[in-house]
C-alpha cells in the first residue's frame, strides 16, 4: 500500500496577526501624526492671532511712533504759549502715532489724517487768531473717531478709555481761547496717550 502524505494546511492566523499589528502601527502613526499637525496649526494659528490681535492674548506690538508720542506727553515739559508750538507738535505726534496704530490694524485712515494736518497746520499760522480752540477741537474729534473705529473693531475691552478721549475732546469748547483752557487741551493729549499705550 502507498503512503499517503498529508501536507498540514498552513495557517492563516500569524498573517492576520501581523496585519492587524501593521493596521494598528499604521492608525497610530497617522493618528498621532495628525494630531502634532494639529498642535503646530494651532500654535501657529496663536502667534499670528498675536500678530495681528494682540489684546487677544496680551502681547503688545510696542510700536516705536505709539513710544514716541506717549514719551513726548509723559515727559514734555513744555508750556502752551501764543505760537501753539507745544499743541502742534503734540498733534503732529499723535497723527503719526495713530497712522501708525491703524496699520498695525489694516485700518485705511489717510483721508481723516490729511483733514486733521490741515487743522494742525492752522493753529500755527497766526498767533493772534481766536479761532485755535475750534480747530484744535476739530482735530482732536476726527482723531478720537479714528481711534474709536480701531477700538470697537480690534480693542473692545478700551471702550471706556475711549470714552474718556471723547469726553475730554469735548472739554475743548469752541470759541474760547486756547491758552485760558490749555488744561484740557493737554488732557486730551494725556487720554490719547493712555488709550494708545494700552493698544500698543
Amino acid at each position: 500500500m502507498a503512503e499517503i502524505k498529508i501536507e498540514q494546511k498552513q495557517q492563516i492566523w500569524p498573517w492576520i496577526v501581523a496585519g492587524l499589528a501593521i493596521l494598528a502601527l499604521l492608525i497610530y502613526f497617522l493618528v498621532f501624526r495628525d494630531s502634532k499637525n494639529n498642535s503646530e496649526t494651532a500654535t501657529e494659528a496663536v502667534y499670528n492671532s498675536s500678530t495681528y490681535a494682540p489684546n487677544l492674548i496680551g502681547i503688545n506690538e510696542n510700536n516705536g511712533t505709539v513710544v514716541a508720542y506717549v514719551n513726548f506727553v509723559e515727559d514734555s515739559k513744555k508750556l502752551m504759549s501764543l505760537d501753539h508750538a507745544y499743541t502742534n507738535e503734540a498733534l503732529l505726534k499723535l497723527i503719526g502715532a495713530t497712522e501708525a496704530m491703524a496699520n498695525e490694524v489694516g485700518f485705511e485712515v489717510q483721508a481723516d489724517m490729511e483733514k486733521v494736518k490741515e487743522y494742525s497746520e492752522m493753529i500755527t499760522v497766526d498767533p493772534f487768531e481766536t479761532t485755535h480752540a475750534d480747530n484744535i477741537r476739530k482735530a482732536d474729534d476726527m482723531l478720537s473717531k479714528v481711534l474709536q473705529n480701531i477700538q470697537k473693531a480690534k480693542y473692545p475691552s478700551l471702550a471706556s478709555e475711549v470714552e474718556d478721549l471723547k469726553n475730554a475732546s469735548e472739554s475743548i469748547k469752541p470759541g474760547i481761547l486756547t491758552l485760558d483752557q490749555k488744561d484740557a487741551v493737554k488732557n486730551y493729549f494725556a487720554k490719547a496717550a493712555e488709550l494708545l499705550q494700552k493698544m500698543n
